[in-house]
């Protein structure tokens, strides 16, 4: 299937996901819950799949008021195979389609290397990369039986470039992973139509950030978020909706001619 030349387009039309539905992962907080707000203000039916189901559930139910669209809440451990299949089935019952699937569900532990255990590791690599894995070959297997393509949408870091401090060898492993399987998948399904991009953002205001904050203060550390932000060159840090956008372009026609490639929104982090 040879991607299709949108040349001819409008520009509100590239941007459009009408007619198309989006499951997001990890989708009832922060960087997941803003991807599932801008995917159904830009027409999208979403499915809002989080370990937490009744807080998916009460976030489909805001953006479903929000923007008009259709939006289901459900529970899913990406880690297990089978709840990930049962969350792409329960996808095409409630919708009909699955068009972009977002990996955005990921863990962020802080362990010293000779205090981390092999448990410790395994539980990283099971929602950050091995949660990728079952996800994509959940959407990637159903968008080619119903031919029509795909986005898959991995959510990476910058710590996938480069070592992001100590305490998260497990972290940084699994995101150079992430990074690795977006190349390798965008080789394998590029002839069903199946783009897979990677997003990689920076340190972005979250509520667990937040809540990392008054740890580094009260550890005598100052605000060290704030002193992060300055050292960008862009002089903030991100926040949940920085990555949304860039996740709207990923999954739209704009992008139609992309895959493989990793985006980064790190405010120049990488540049420095």
């Amino acid at each position: 299937m040879a991607i299709a030349d949108v040349s001819d387009l409008p520009l509100a039309q590239l941007l459009s996901l009408s007619g198309r539905t989006a499951v997001v992962t990890g989708g009832a907080r922060g960087i997941g819950e803003a991807i599932c707000h801008r995917f159904a203000e830009a027409g999208a039916d979403v499915v809002v799949a989080d370990l937490d189901g009744a807080l998916a559930e009460d976030v489909a139910e805001a953006v479903s008021a929000a923007h008009g669209r259709r939006a289901v809440g459900t529970g899913v451990d990406v880690a297990d195979e089978r709840a990930v299949v049962e969350l792409a089935e329960r996808a095409l019952a409630e919708t009909g389609r699955i068009d972009v699937w977002v990996n955005n569900a990921g863990v962020y532990p802080s362990q010293p290397f000779l205090e981390m255990s092999a448990a410790d590791w395994d539980r990283v690599l099971a929602v950050n990369l091995r949660g990728t894995f079952l996800g994509a070959h959940a959407a990637a297997e159903r968008m080619h039986a119903a031919g029509h393509g795909g986005v898959i949408l991995n959510l990476a870091s910058t710590a996938g470039y480069r070592a992001a401090g100590p305490g998260v060898a497990h972290y940084v492993s699994s995101k150079h992973a992430v990074r690795g399987l977006t190349k390798a998948l965008a080789v394998e399904l590029g002839p069903a139509g199946i783009r897979v991009l990677a997003i990689a953002p920076t340190l972005i205001e979250t509520p667990g950030i937040e809540a990392g904050r008054a740890a580094f203060e009260a550890a005598g550390l100052g605000d060290l978020l704030d002193q992060m932000a300055e050292r960008a060159p862009l002089r903030r840090n991100g926040v949940a909706d920085d990555v949304a956008r860039v996740a709207l372009f990923c999954a739209s026609d704009m992008s139609i001619l992309m895959t493989g490639s990793t985006l980064a929104v790190d405010a120049g982090d990488l540049a420095t």
